[in-house]
Formats: structure tokens, sequence, C-alpha cells
């Protein structure tokens, strides 16, 4: 017998299967989503795989850990309360709407209601796109109560996307101004703009502008955009099939970089 035993465990939603000593450590641990056996020593390597040999499936990596790479050691070191990565789409307006609720007699809808569910979508569409390689970062504060409704960070580059409640109404462009319905315009890509301009200056990347509109009834753009563009929550993830800007190792160092909260205190 070799005395070590198996211990199951979850860790950000993940299995890890850790094996034991009698005394608690842990000389190993075997990863299912990597097909990878950790070994802290190489002292008792067969003793591990013949204690995991009956979890163990496929073909099976075996070795030390791996050397973390730059991004994985800033975001071991980020507190949780400076991590941005966990914000829900449209996570500042549902806290607010948490807070105050409004009137529940309200004649007409609360237009923060409107927003969240709008935000809502388009976050829903750009996470989806994670397993393309991009990253999605919902709800970045800037100073002065702004923020960035939607950070995408991917192959094909930097966008930060504003969001748009247009649900069956004629959405009119005419750069800079946005116009919804009936409503009066209102120069709204100049907003998206300096969104995209402060988070350029924050990671010192080329950050594009992007105004979503959430399920228009039509689109109407009167003249060229100046570095913008427009797409429906449709048509967000059209975004993945951009590449050719960052690599993998850049999007990565970005995303580590983005998701601190400390690193828009000062744009």
């Amino acid at each position: 017998m070799s005395g070590l035993r198996v211990v199951p465990t979850w860790r950000h939603g993940q299995e890890r299967l850790y094996v034991c000593l009698t005394d608690g450590r842990n000389i190993a641990w075997y990863d299912r989503e990597t097909s990878r056996v950790n070994l802290l020593s190489e002292d008792r390597r067969q003793d591990v795989l013949d204690v995991l040999g009956p979890f163990l499936t496929g073909t099976v990596a075996v070795g030390p850990p791996p050397v973390p790479t730059p991004a994985e050691l800033a975001r071991l070191s980020l507190h949780p309360d400076d991590d941005l990565a966990p914000n829900r789409p449209g996570e500042a307006l549902q806290i607010a709407l948490d807070r105050d609720p409004g009137p529940a007699h309200r004649l007409r809808p609360d237009p923060r209601r409107r927003a969240l569910a709008a935000e809502q979508a388009v976050g829903e569409a750009l996470d989806r796109l994670d397993g393309a390689g991009w990253h999605a970062l919902h709800s970045v504060p800037l100073p002065g109560g702004d923020r960035v409704h939607h950070l995408l960070i991917g192959p094909g580059g930097l966008f930060a996307v504003h969001t748009l409640y247009a649900r069956k109404q004629r959405v009119t462009v005419a750069d800079p101004m946005v116009t919804l319905g009936r409503r009066e315009p209102r120069p709204l890509l100049r907003r998206v703009r300096a969104a995209a301009d402060r988070a350029s200056y924050a990671l010192t990347a080329e950050v594009h502008p992007v105004l979503a509109l959430v399920a228009p009834a039509d689109v109407q753009v009167t003249a060229p955009l100046r570095e913008a563009r427009i797409v429906t929550d449709t048509e967000v993830e059209r975004l993945a099939g951009l590449g050719g800007i960052l690599k993998p190792a850049d999007v990565e160092a970005l995303h580590a970089v983005a998701r601190d909260r400390q690193t828009w205190v000062r744009v």
C-alpha cells in the first residue's frame, strides 16, 4: 500500500483530483480538463499514477506543474475586490436597481431596466466568444461615474462596446448624432468614442469604439462613420471573425491588465 489517497475538489468550476499523503500534504493533482497529472516531486511518480489509475482517461501528460505565464501571475496576485472579470453584463445597473428599485406604480417602464436588458443581451453574446480566444469584461468603471459597457479583447483587437436599447424602433445615425424613433437626436457617438479613447489611454493600446443596437426595427446610417462601428445584438458575434492583430499571449496580457480595477482609476 502506498499510503496515498485521492481527494476530489472543485476550483473555479473545474474538477481536480488531489493526491495526498497521510498527513494531508498534496504531492500531485490531476486536472481533468487539461488531461495532465502535475507532480510536485518525481520520487512518488509511480505511486501517484497507480492511485490515480482508476480515474485517468485517454492520453495523460505527466510532469511538474507548468511555469505560470506573466498574465497568470498578474491574475493570481490580483485582489478579488479589484478583479473586474466576475462582473455580470449590466453589473452597475443591476446594483443600482437592487439598491433603488424605484416606485412600483410607474406608468412607464423604468429606463434603467431597458438599459439593463440591452447590456445583458449584448454581454451574453460577447461571452459566447470566449471559446474562440476572446475575453469580455463588463461594466468597466471609469472616473466620474461613467463606464465602458463591455470591453472585448481578442485576436481582432480591442473594442469598447456601448449598448443602446432600440426595440422595434427605427435608428438613424448621422455621425455623431443618433436618433431613436421620434426622440430628439443625441451625439451618442461622441460618448462612444470618448469611452474608447479613455480605454486606449488606460491600456496603452488602440481600442475601437462600437455602438451595439438591441432589437432595432431598422437602422439607417446617412453618412460614412468616423472610426466607429454600428452593429445590432444579432451581429455582435461577428467581431469574432476579425483576426490577425493580436497574438494569444498579447490577448492574455491585455486581459490581465484590463481586469484590474486599478488600471482605470486615472483615466
